[in-house]
């Protein structure tokens, strides 16, 4: 196979190996640092007995995550205040047609999931990526992993029994939540806080992750009366230049907020039975990169 020959297949494969990569590690540059460790196994490597060089990828790149993921725990890493996946904006264009196909992969890479899947096991991830996110069988994902059917299974179904047990459910109707979205970001600018507070949920939750480098909560926030008040009194800071930015991050809709041109925070809300049930806040300056050209 020529370069240029191993050159495009990778290519064409790569949307597929970052969507593995980020949705087991959470963080764009380890999931990016992955892929281009694939490529250099792919295009300096013997390609010659490979069939299905999706498959292929797909394997080398989800060993390569559980290898980083091991390599972040062994750290003992520790994190100043709540942590949030580093938000990606998600386009799934014209690769992902089907509308059910859509959701699944929207849900998958979704802020809740994603903190959630932060407290399994790299192996108890990696199968639910392959599984639920690709819909990889469990036969081809127990050969990907070097492990038997039968585990691959039980990893599969503790995964999705602390998936259910822990992940709150929430609407997903991208309209509705661009809908509230859009009121909330009005209300709070205006600094309505009678309008603010009718639209968060009775067990609203407030996630900020700052990662100690800017001013948010060091905690999450829970009830109306914590989160509204604290809202308006961050609305009514002053903040030079503030504009706002509608994008699809981890595929719902969301707010990046630019302080001189710059990114100074992007939010999203989770919405259930037309309120506010969790509103995720970021603004750790490191998570906020990729977002400068959105």
């Amino acid at each position: 196979m020529a370069t240029e020959t191993a050159t495009d297949v990778f290519e064409e494969h790569r949307p597929v190996l970052l969507g593995v990569a980020y949705r087991m590690l959470g963080r764009l540059a380890d999931a990016e640092d992955v892929v281009q460790e694939a490529w250099l196994r792919w295009s300096g490597g013997d390609r010659s007995g490979v069939r299905e060089p999706r498959g292929y990828l797909v394997r080398v790149t989800t060993r390569l995550a559980v290898d980083r993921l091991r390599q972040i725990k062994s750290r003992g890493e520790t994190y100043v205040g709540p942590w949030l996946p580093e938000p990606c904006v998600t386009d799934f264009g014209d690769t992902v047609p089907d509308t059910a196909e859509r959701a699944v992969l929207a849900d998958t890479v979704s802020f809740a999931v994603l903190v959630v899947l932060e407290s399994l096991s790299p192996l108890e991830r990696a199968v639910f990526v392959l599984r639920e996110a690709f819909g990889y069988p469990y036969a081809e994902i127990a050969a990907m992993l070097e492990r038997g059917e039968a585990a691959v299974r039980q990893l599969a179904g503790r995964a999705r029994k602390h998936l259910d047990e822990r992940r709150p459910r929430f609407d997903v109707d991208p309209v509705q939540r661009r809908d509230l979205t859009e009121r909330f970001l009005a209300a709070a600018t205006d600094g309505d806080l009678e309008g603010l507070m009718a639209m968060l949920a009775p067990d609203v939750r407030l996630v900020g992750d700052s990662g100690g480098k800017s001013r948010a909560p060091l905690r999450v926030l829970e009830s109306p009366a914590k989160v509204g008040p604290f809202l308006l009194g961050a609305a009514r800071k002053s903040v030079p230049d503030l504009s706002f930015r509608f994008l699809e991050v981890n595929g719902g809709p969301a707010v990046l907020v630019l302080s001189g041109g710059k990114p100074d925070s992007v939010f999203q809300l989770d919405v259930a039975d037309g309120r506010i049930q969790s509103l995720y806040i970021i603004r750790n300056p490191d998570k906020l990169r990729s977002l400068a050209d959105a």
